[in-house]
């Protein structure tokens, strides 16, 4: 079984304004406190208005979803003791006069010094899927394999429609704001592990970017694990999206490993095309038309997410996750993505519905029975000691 692992960051609001609020240092002490969490599950951002968590690693669906579960909820109430909300959203949809304070450390400082109107701006919540990879070298001609269907996994993923008090037109603001970062977007084609090492050292050495954590392609290699980890996704409103989007990215690194063991070639195209699928990935979300990843024309978005799944059909046959993946892509084709949600909320309810609707810890629908079974599966606390581990080799 390929293991995978899931890191969730969530933005800290004022329970009233929806204003970012920072507090993740006391939001990280009062999570301290809560029996279901190990102390380093809860990490520190970039702004002090967020806060990071990541499971342990996970072999099921089942367990994704349990620790999920179990992570929002305790620093849910964590959040709430404080006198903040935790929020699920890809981006703040309000924001004040004054900047958030970064988090103290001098990487931090550093970036803060070198970009400071990005960093400013950096009030962006992601959702980061590891899965295991057996080394680096077949890790790096699966990223070759999975990068055409980067963009539609922006599209499911989308959930950051709203900026500033106002809604940008964009279903995943989030993807055009993490774009202006020098090393972004969609990574490049590697002739094999060597080459990515040289290409990245390249790039830490021209003084652009300080170290490889700067490498903020959609997908890349771990430095810290033996993974390969899927960056293109909003955080999701809800478990059962995050659970079903976990599950898609390891159908798709699976999918590629075993592309690389049959000696399939990678896909070609040109990298501009791959380039435009992300912008209007990040446009419309599910909303219109896709750049189909096999030809690269323009097709219903429905179209091209049953594409994505018959791909994976495989994969997902193994780990038999076929009829939860199914089942889940159903329900987000037919209720939309947390974008739509968050603009049917706040059109519908005002700001207090949006801002309810964003809590992370609220975030199971009656409407959606598989997701909710997924998310109710016990998740035991993890016990582990060191560096905090998110997947281990396949078997492992």
């Amino acid at each position: 079984m390929i293991t995978v692992g899931v890191e969730e960051e969530y933005l800290l609001l004022d329970p009233r304004s929806g204003l970012p609020v920072a507090q993740g240092e006391r939001v990280r002490a009062a999570a301290d406190l809560q029996p279901v969490l190990d102390g380093d599950e809860v990490e520190p951002e970039l702004l002090q208005a967020q806060v990071e968590v990541a499971t342990p690693i996970c072999e099921s669906l089942a367990d994704v979803g349990g620790h999920l579960t179990r992570l929002r909820g305790a620093v849910g109430a964590a959040a709430d003791r404080v006198g903040c909300r935790l929020s699920a959203s890809g981006t703040a949809p309000f924001s004040g006069p004054i900047p958030v304070p970064v988090t103290d450390k001098p990487r931090y400082r550093a970036m803060l010094r070198d970009a400071p109107q990005l960093v400013d701006e950096q009030l962006i919540s992601g959702m980061h899927v590891h899965v295991a990879i057996p080394d680096r070298e077949s890790g790096t001609a699966a990223l070759a394999r999975l990068r055409p269907w980067l963009p539609v996994l922006v599209a499911m993923g989308a959930n950051s429609p709203l900026w500033d008090g106002r809604d940008t037109g964009f279903a995943s603001w989030r993807t055009i704001v993490f774009g202006r970062w020098p090393v972004s977007g969609p990574p490049p084609v590697f002739a094999d592990a060597a080459d990515y090492d040289r290409r990245a050292e390249l790039l830490v050495d021209s003084g652009v970017i300080r170290d490889r954590g700067q490498l903020y392609w959609q997908a890349r290699l771990s430095e810290r694990f033996p993974t390969l980890e899927v960056r293109a996704l909003d955080v999701q409103l809800r478990v059962e999206d995050a659970v079903l989007l976990a599950g898609v990215v390891r159908g798709l690194v699976a999918t590629a490993l075993r592309e690389v063991r049959d000696g399939a070639p990678p896909p070609g195209g040109p990298p501009e095309l791959v380039a435009a699928a992300n912008w209007q990935a990040a446009r419309h979300g599910l909303g219109g038309a896709l750049l189909d990843p096999r030809d690269g024309q323009r097709r219903p978005a429905g179209d091209v997410v049953v594409a994505l799944v018959d791909h994976i059909g495989g994969a997902l046959e193994a780990t038999g996750d076929l009829p939860l993946v199914e089942a889940s892509v159903r329900r987000l084709l037919r209720g939309g993505t947390g974008a739509v949600r968050q603009r049917r909320a706040l059109r519908e309810g005002g700001v207090d519905a949006l801002l309810g609707l964003l809590a992370a810890h609220g975030c199971h629908s009656a409407e959606s029975p598989d997701g909710e079974a997924v998310a109710r599966t016990a998740a035991p606390r993890a016990s582990r000691s060191g560096e905090r581990e998110i997947c281990a080799p396949p078997g492992g």
